[in-house]
């Protein structure tokens, strides 16, 4: 099995998908699920989306009383690659590819390659 390194210290890597964008799950066990971005994680070339991928953790109790964590078995979102997921836009309502362009302005935005509307909205 092939796995990614991670880059140099220092260097940009860029994620089509930014925290707080709606996403669907293209390939895997939660083939078809929409979810919301939590986290983008550039240099691993992951994401954390709401709902999707959850794993069980077993935690031990831990803390003083009054930060008192409990024990248990845990749930919660594990990473996943983004090249799973596809951004959702907003203005179609579809999952579509992204695409960079530079408005007359000078800023980059990104733009759905469906209907051909920005997806980054200010």
């Amino acid at each position: 099995m092939r796995t990614q390194t991670k880059t140099k210290p220092g260097t940009r890597r860029h994620l089509f998908v930014h925290r707080g964008d709606q996403v669907v799950v293209i390939s895997g066990k939660d083939i078809g699920k929409r979810g919301k971005v939590l986290e983008a994680l550039p240099r691993d070339s992951k994401v954390i989306v709401e709902g999707i991928n959850i794993v069980k953790r077993h935690q031990k109790a831990r803390g003083t009383a009054a930060t008192q964590i409990q024990s248990g078995i845990i749930e919660k979102p594990a990473p996943l690659w983004a090249s799973k997921v596809m951004v959702i836009c907003p203005g179609c309502e579809k999952p579509s590819r992204v695409q960079r362009r530079f408005l007359e302005s000078g800023e980059k935005v990104r733009w759905c390659r469906e209907c051909n509307s920005p997806i980054d909205q200010k």
